[in-house]
């Protein structure tokens, strides 16, 4: 009896003293499981940021280029949004986000891109999850950043370059510059840029500086547009481009709150930086060009903001308040001197300033990253042993190596279509406007 009762006596002992280390090790062994708030606001995210594309920057576009070239912007957007869509399913998706054989420690061939263990969308099955979401959810909210980026282009060349090119030009940078960038900055360990440490919460560096650079390289091989610039031209629309504008900047909810994957503080915080930076920028470039010309434009207002939405992006998991207000100052002062000054000064024909507000705007947000998310500026806090001046050298040399990929790959693939079916409309089809000229149609009675 008493020796049942020192069995029975120990026997407490042990469960009290092993009970803990029991349930953290079922915790950690369980599945993640579905969360209806998280799927909730994921699906709404991914419609704000397929809403960002079609209708906002198709409008926000159509609005700035002349009147003979609107339905020629929207019609490029529409089918960007489209042939995207294919082939994210076919291969996009897996070359960024698998990682089958992928190790820490090897260098290989999945530090640069992902495999194709989820080509065609292998293993995406109505059950399968992503953190708590699905991942068929998760799939079609990357798939509208895959959109998007590729559209952002557009605008740097707006107005000479023939359709053919633009839908072979598109699938090939998708697939070489796109999905590797997504996947060395988002593809988790392994892959380079996450190895290195780089904060990248929203696509600073995946989607603007990446759009932008090769939207700056394409207007350059392209060459100006004809008149280009002794012979004005002025938006056709305002209307349009101020609409767009506020679509943009109601979808970016999406695309930065969106990517915390989840419905919880991160992105809430995410939310409000992204409302403060943009408000900030849109004063900020207001002001400058009432100091500069006289009078404050629709047309200035309109880029300021979304010259904030851009450099946000990348630090609004990260950046507290005070961080916002630091970086929508910044955006909104050196996008306007960028896409002002620089822009004459330098002479080249970045028809819609893709360039100056997206590579600029996501080059300086991409940086600031680094400072914002320290605890002292009000930020989420680095992870330990991180400093500030470490992690903004690390959010430089992804900004660096970045610009540098695409740069040199579009420039390539550029020439390469340009040796091959050509790249520029004719001097007719240019005067006439491509509305006629492309599609046979006309968007605007002139």
């Amino acid at each position: 009896m008493i020796q049942a009762a020192k069995n029975g006596g120990l026997l407490l002992l042990l469960t009290a003293v092993l009970a803990p280390a029991l349930a953290v090790a079922q915790e950690a062994a369980a599945p993640p499981t579905l969360s209806a708030g998280d799927t909730a606001w994921m699906l709404t995210s991914t419609a704000l940021v397929l809403f960002m594309t079609i209708p906002g920057l198709s409008l926000f576009y159509a609005g700035m280029v002349r009147a003979k070239n609107v339905l020629s912007v929207m019609m490029q957007c529409f089918a960007i949004t489209a042939l995207i869509t294919v082939l994210w399913a076919l291969y996009g998706y897996s070359l960024a986000f698998d990682a089958t054989g992928m190790t820490k420690e090897a260098i290989n061939l999945y530090t640069f891109i992902g495999g194709l263990g989820k080509a065609f969308l292998g293993g995406v099955g109505r059950d399968s999850l992503t953190a708590t979401i699905p991942e068929s959810v998760f799939v079609t909210f990357q798939m509208t950043f895959a959109i998007i980026t590729p559209a952002l282009i557009v605008g740097a060349f707006a107005e000479r370059m023939k359709f053919s090119a633009l839908l072979v030009f598109m699938a090939v940078w998708f697939t070489v510059v796109y999905a590797p960038v997504a996947h060395m900055v988002w593809g988790g360990n392994g892959a380079l840029m996450w190895d290195w440490g780089v904060l990248d919460f929203a696509g600073g560096t995946v989607v603007h500086i990446n759009a932008g650079i090769a939207g700056f390289v394409a207007c350059l091989v392209l060459g100006k547009r004809k008149g280009y610039p002794h012979t004005a031209m002025p938006p056709h629309n305002l209307n349009f481009t101020i609409m767009g504008a506020g679509m943009l900047w109601v979808g970016w909810f999406g695309f930065n709150a969106g990517s915390a994957v989840a419905a919880n503080e991160s992105a809430g915080m995410a939310m409000l930086a992204t409302q403060i930076a943009t408000a900030m920028a849109a004063l900020t470039w207001m002001f400058a060009e009432w100091l500069s010309h006289g009078k404050p434009s629709v047309l200035g207002i309109a880029s300021g903001a979304v010259a904030g939405l851009v450099a946000i992006t990348p630090a609004s998991g990260t950046a507290g308040p005070m961080g916002a207000l630091l970086i929508g100052f910044a955006s909104g002062l050196i996008c306007f001197l960028t896409s002002t000054k620089l822009k004459r000064a330098l002479g080249y024909d970045d028809s819609l300033d893709v360039f100056g507000v997206h590579a600029v705007g996501g080059i300086l947000g991409a940086i600031l990253t680094g400072l914002c998310a320290d605890a002292s500026m009000g930020g989420a806090g680095l992870a330990e042993g991180m400093t500030i001046g470490g992690q903004l050298w690390v959010q430089t040399k992804g900004v660096l190596f970045t610009i540098v990929y695409s740069s040199v790959l579009s420039f390539v693939i550029l020439k390469i279509i340009d040796v091959v079916i050509g790249l520029r409309v004719t001097e007719e089809q240019e005067t006439e406007g491509l509305d006629i000229a492309l599609h046979d149609e006309r968007g605007y009675n002139l």
